[in-house]
């Protein structure tokens, strides 16, 4: 229990702090978010948690071949935001174009036989 206490509290400082960081500074805010410190932290925790350093090397291959659907929502949040739409529906409108993608992708992936 104590460990995912610990886990929580790392996590949740560290995307504190890129909000934080990211009001100061976009330089700054967007370099520490773009470190893949989310993957990073899951791959630290499987490791510590499983030792299984396979276990470890597949999640790392799978968020590689995942990166490349996350640039749905990078591209489309800013273009939304710029309109006269609400910004959690342009949150919304995101994140659902981004699942779409995400399905396609895998899908495509599939079909060239590389199983996620």
């Amino acid at each position: 229990m104590y460990y995912l206490i610990f886990q929580t509290l790392i996590t949740a400082v560290l995307v504190v702090a890129i909000s934080e960081l990211g009001k100061r500074s976009l330089l700054l805010g967007g370099l520490l978010a773009s470190i893949p410190l989310t993957s990073l932290l899951a791959l630290a925790w499987l490791q510590v948690k499983t030792g299984d350093r396979e276990q470890v090397a597949e999640l790392s291959v799978a968020i590689m071949w995942l990166i490349v659907p996350s640039f749905i929502f990078l591209g489309s949040l800013p273009l939304l935001m710029r309109t006269e739409l609400p910004a959690w529906a342009a949150f919304l409108i995101a994140i659902l174009a981004t699942g779409a993608g995400y399905w396609i992708y895998v899908q495509v992936l599939g079909a060239f036989g590389i199983r996620l």
